[in-house]
């Protein structure tokens, strides 16, 4: 007996892996997260596939009903949003099928993070300006290490993706600013990302709050924010790669001095 987990991606139905959507059109039992999964793409299943919504479920509930499936002998999936790596909540539904000795495989999806940084045409990485991605999320109810701070993770300057903090910017503000982040630092916002819906907000770590608040956005945002975002960097020579600089060599390619 196992389980499906599939990464069904960030809202285009088409964004889902062609192995995710083998095993979604194969399922016997589709469980998904009604509330950000796209409806579109569950309408793929077979047409006599059992379809549960997991909103209003918790977790016992939720795996019991997977367990009984299985033990049934049916062939389920359960379709999460995004990533199941990233603020997925899938470690401790395994935790309770392997008490039940269920196996289970994790299909990866496309995250919300590069769906986003697709959206607004951006590269989270540049040379000589930035080489690190942090992606985490503003403390609210849920706690964070103490180690894990934003203003201490910010500390390190570089491309900072947020989930599941649009009600805590005036918190992200003022831990970017105590970090030693200038006002004017870009920031997209990308909210619903790939949703016929789509809303993009382009503004910097000083205009932040008044841009979330003057656009409504209280939910389903990606916050990126770092020189990176600069929509004129990509044009500047001085942060261009060596990959494809004529001088350099590299193992397919002898460099020409100048």
């Amino acid at each position: 007996m196992k389980l499906y987990i599939i990464g069904a991606g960030p809202g285009d139905p088409d964004l889902i892996t062609v192995k995710g959507l083998k095993l979604l059109q194969q399922a016997d039992v589709v469980m998904y997260t009604d509330s950000l999964v796209n409806e579109e793409l569950i309408a793929k299943a077979k047409p006599e596939a059992e379809i549960l919504k997991s909103s209003g479920m918790e977790l016992v509930e939720m795996v019991g009903i997977i367990v009984d499936r299985l033990k049934q002998g049916k062939m389920v999936v359960r379709v999460h949003t995004g990533d199941p790596a990233m603020f997925g909540a899938t470690m401790e539904q395994i935790a309770l099928l392997r008490k039940e000795n269920i196996g289970y495989e994790i299909i990866p999806g496309v995250s919300s993070v590069f769906a986003s940084a697709a959206a607004v045409g951006a590269e989270l990485t540049i040379p000589d300006l930035t080489q690190t991605v942090i992606l985490t999320r503003a403390e609210g109810r849920t706690p964070v290490p103490e180690l894990e701070k934003l203003r201490d993770l910010a500390a390190h300057h570089c491309t900072i993706a947020l989930f599941l903090s649009a009600t805590l910017i005036k918190k992200v503000v003022s831990e970017f600013m105590e970090a030693g982040w200038n006002e004017e630092t870009p920031v997209a916002v990308v909210q619903r990302a790939t949703w016929p819906d789509q809303l993009i907000v382009r503004t910097t770590v000083g205009k932040l709050e008044e841009d979330m608040r003057s656009h409504g956005i209280r939910s389903h945002a990606m916050i990126l924010a770092g020189w990176a975002l600069d929509p004129e960097i990509h044009g500047k020579e001085e942060y261009r790669s060596k990959l494809y600089d004529k001088s350099f060599t590299h193992r397919f390619r002898r460099g020409v001095k100048p």
